[in-house]
């Protein structure tokens, strides 16, 4: 099959990137093809599930006309910046311009070592990558923007880690794979031109409008952070957990990227951390707000050249665009809160009842998810209020909350029918639950990969009842909790 790569990050300077050619796998065996997205991106997934198709999403084969880069970056890790990072682990094949006229990246994940890799051996182990699959699918399904999974194959070689694990390769498909890091690899070396011409390349890439603007790099500043202002309540709203926003896992094309120990809330705790490495919580569920702005600041510190010759009216001017951030992420995410207890009509008050729920949540050990799937049911004049009063340790606590949220559903002008079609649109039924993604990978390990299949097909439609997998809503029980997730690395 030929591929109709049309790559452009590779014709940026040398600096920008390494040329490499991915590990060759001994043995690559297919776990899954995203038929779907495969079509989407007018590749043929029977030519991909073929044998030569696998020996190219192994790293075996290189497609002519491919790039086969590692894209260079740096990074605050922990709010620690390393000056080279880069994609040490992952080579980009190329770019192709999808049935919508979108370019995408395509980039082999796991895919052997790199000029970046620091000593690492640059593989994948197959647990991180059933992980990604699962857990960007879901999003994707969520109507989360989000990088996609092509592809998941075997390499039919060991990978070390804590102990000798299957090694996997994941196919990932992005806007692009440019990171805020990206620009701080150049802002750090004094390379104005390379900000400049990365600055560019995002521009015509991602916001062509802002090129049309009269300063068009404070143009690409505000574009940057309006789309992650909308972005992060997305993953609040959803119970989401990154659990790694280094500023080199943030993408300037406000995609989520880079799924390591990312995890999804069951009960409801603003200071939940999975991630193992996340010691001091910097990344907990409620901080991801906060960490958002630091990162985007950072973001505004590389662009201070291309704002202004003048140094304290450049700073003036990025400070002047940050501000944009808390009002527009509040925007988009009590607008969230209000669909999902069913107020479609703002009035004055509304955000002090959803946050007294959530209080209440939190008090009571209430399942996130499954508290706002439930709370549609109640909704109704006659509506059954008894499956989300149960997931209260004191049902009277939500019996309280609940008298003054219907005083204030009297005064919604929509039908009762409208509004719980409306907030079941608004509250999954189903998640990437951790301890089902475990049980996949688990089961993958031992070369099942039945559950995971049959995760994906849940995952695929989380706004739909599905009685005929009504045990995957379920929140875990006591021996099946995940309480710590892991990088891949």
């Amino acid at each position: 099959m030929h591929i109709a790569f049309a790559n452009s990050y590779a014709t940026l300077p040398d600096r920008f990137f390494a040329r490499v050619r991915p590990a060759e796998a001994s043995a690559p065996r297919l776990i899954k093809v995203n038929r779907a997205l495969a079509e989407e991106l007018g590749l043929d997934p029977d030519w991909l599930a073929s044998p030569e198709g696998v020996e190219m999403l192994a790293g075996r084969r290189v497609p002519e006309g491919a790039a086969s880069i590692a894209t260079a970056y740096a990074g605050h890790q922990f709010g620690n910046f390393v000056p080279q990072l880069g994609d040490g682990r992952a080579i980009l094949l190329g770019e192709v311009v999808d049935r919508h006229g979108r370019r995408r990246d395509i980039q082999l994940k796991g895919s052997g070592r790199t000029p970046f890799s620091r000593g690492g051996d640059g593989k994948a182990a197959l647990g991180p990558v059933m992980r990604e699959y699962l857990v960007s699918e879901a999003m994707a399904a969520l109507g989360i923007p989000t990088t996609r999974a092509l592809a998941a194959v075997l390499t039919g070689d060991p990978v070390a880690r804590e102990e000798i694990l299957p090694g996997a390769v994941l196919t990932r498909v992005a806007s692009s794979h440019i990171r805020v890091g990206t620009f701080q690899f150049f802002a750090a070396r004094g390379d104005t031109e390379g900000v400049r011409l990365l600055a560019d390349h995002v521009i015509a890439r991602h916001y062509p409008e802002a090129g049309e603007a009269e300063r068009p790099y404070r143009a690409l500043l505000d574009a940057v952070i309006a789309r992650q202002a909308a972005l992060i309540p997305r993953w609040l709203l959803v119970g989401f957990i990154h659990g790694v926003m280094n500023t080199d896992n943030m993408s300037v094309a406000g995609e989520t990227i880079d799924y390591g120990p990312c995890a999804f809330l069951d009960e409801y705790d603003p200071a939940k951390v999975f991630s193992s490495i996340d010691v001091q919580g910097r990344y907990a569920y409620g901080n991801q707000p906060r960490i958002a702005l630091w990162n985007l600041t950072r973001l505004a510190e590389t662009l201070l050249p291309l704002l202004d010759d003048d140094p304290e009216r450049a700073v003036a001017d990025a400070e002047d665009a940050l501000k944009a951030f808390a009002p527009t992420f509040e925007r988009h995410y009590h607008a969230g809160l209000r669909r999902k207890i069913g107020l479609l009509d703002g009035r004055e008050g509304d955000l002090e009842l959803a946050g007294d729920l959530l209080k209440r949540m939190f008090e009571n050990g209430a399942d996130f998810t499954l508290t706002f799937r439930h709370l549609a049911e109640a909704a109704g004049p006659d509506g059954d209020a008894e499956p989300v009063r149960s997931r209260f340790i004191d049902p009277t606590s939500f019996d309280a909350w609940a008298e003054t949220w219907r005083a204030r559903l009297a005064l919604e002008p929509a039908e009762a029918g409208t509004r719980r079609a409306a907030m079941l649109a608004a509250n999954p039924a189903f998640i990437p639950r951790n301890h089902r993604v475990e049980a996949a990978i688990q089961a993958g390990l031992k070369d099942d990969f039945g559950p995971f299949e049959e995760l994906l097909t849940v995952l695929s439609r989380p706004y739909e009842d599905q009685p005929e997998h009504a045990a995957y809503m379920d929140p875990p029980e006591a021996h099946q909790r995940v309480t710590r997730t892991f990088c891949g690395t």
